[in-house]
């Protein structure tokens, strides 16, 4: 049963795609027997309802609602340049540079309590990769993602795999490597390098498949869906130092499942935050909180994932495309996020876990969550949808973008 929070059931929401569980087989023998007929969904905030609709009841709206597809205006974009920068700090975040994830986490630092930490953060700007394929050392990539390209528009939709494996050809023109070290270093970040090439070429291969990640097929049929000019769609790359999470939380400062503006509600996970997002098997605790009474979280379910993930102290790059977070159109997680080093697997066991025996710890820590959610709320003066970690319990926000 995928989270409430997770990156899937986002989109199913946003697309207003019934995207349900069935535990009973009575009902789901019930769903079975009425192949071929239509059936009428109503999702509730703890239940499907269904029922027969007749032919006749659907002529008078076919039409109409076939209008309405048709007419969903495209989503503009605008194509970014390459500015002359390979690297900028988040002081320079700005709306030519970067996305809104980038931007997002640039606003926060210094507005929001200090008690909520805010990772340090560089970016590669857009255009980069761009700037970057032009390079008479890249001339044979990017003459054959030109091929690729072209047989993409004719519909072979197998070369946006091949197109992803070509990015990661890519040579590193030296500016580019010289800009990002100064950059992470004077913003107090580790710089590969310094731990061999080996290391640099992991952070590199990393970038890549960040820029390759333009030519994911869930985010390719995303864009063809709502008319999105895919040429037009640039990536930035928002760098940040991993925090090695203790927990791992969402937040929806409007609760999703029934609407109610009162309450926050969120989803925490033992480990990094991927396998809450990622809708990996078992589930992550819920809470809500009411947000008169942000110190008493009402406790809704019980974590059962089976894996959580960890990390070594590393890096992280963050997708930042021009085509998320857009007015009618969500992005999350269509583009990928590549830490620098793999996570490491853990069978967990939660019957020795603070967070299942400590009434107390508890408490603190979903109404920290909670607290944390209200206040960035505020600070933007809108619904938020929030991403953070908890590590030896400091709470630290790593991105907010708005609650579609």
């Amino acid at each position: 049963m995928p989270d409430v929070l997770s990156h899937v059931s986002v989109r199913a929401r946003n697309s207003k795609v019934c995207f349900a569980t069935c535990f009973d087989p009575n009902i789901l023998g019930d769903i079975q027997a009425n192949k071929g007929k239509l059936l009428r969904l109503k999702p509730t905030s703890a239940d499907v309802v269904y029922s027969g609709v007749k032919e006749s009841e659907l002529t008078d709206n076919k039409s109409t609602h076939l209008k309405e597809a048709d007419s969903v205006p495209p989503i503009a974009l605008v194509r970014k340049k390459f500015s002359g920068r390979y690297a900028i700090s988040s002081e320079e975040f700005t709306n030519e540079m970067v996305g809104a994830k980038s931007r997002n986490i640039g606003y926060l630092k210094g507005k929001v309590p200090s008690w909520i930490g805010i990772p340090t953060s560089v970016a590669i700007p857009f255009g980069v990769f761009e700037h970057v394929l032009s390079d008479k050392s890249n001339k044979a990539v990017a003459d054959k993602i030109n091929v690729l390209k072209r047989k993409l528009t004719e519909g072979d939709f197998s070369a946006l795999k091949d197109i992803r494996e070509t990015v990661l050809q890519l040579n590193a023109p030296s500016q580019l490597v010289e800009e990002l070290k100064t950059k992470l270093k004077s913003s107090g970040m580790p710089w590969p390098g310094d731990e061999g090439e080996k290391r640099w070429e992991q952070a590199w291969k990393a970038i890549k498949k960040v820029w390759g990640s333009k030519w994911n097929e869930r985010a390719y049929f995303s864009t063809r869906k709502v008319k999105l000019d895919h040429e037009y769609l640039s990536m930035a790359v928002l760098v940040q130092e991993v925090i090695n999470a203790d927990y791992a939380f969402v937040i929806h400062t409007t609760n999703p499942s029934s609407g109610d503006a009162s309450e926050i509600y969120a989803e925490l996970v033992k480990g990094l935050g991927e396998t809450l997002v990622g809708a990996y098997p078992g589930r992550a605790l819920s809470f809500i909180s009411k947000k008169h009474d942000l110190n008493s979280p009402q406790l809704l379910g019980y974590p059962s994932k089976p894996i959580g993930l960890f990390i070594r102290r590393s890096i992280i790059f963050r997708s930042d495309s021009n085509g998320e977070d857009l007015e009618g159109y969500a992005g999350a997680g269509l583009y990928d996020s590549v830490p620098m080093d793999e996570e490491e697997e853990v069978v967990l066991d939660y019957s020795c876990d603070p967070l299942i025996t400590d009434g107390s710890f508890r408490q603190s820590i979903l109404s920290s969550i909670a607290r944390a959610g209200s206040a960035i709320e505020e600070l933007y003066g809108s619904p938020q949808d929030i991403e953070g970690v908890i590590k030896d319990g400091k709470l630290y926000v790593v991105q907010t973008r708005p609650q579609m």
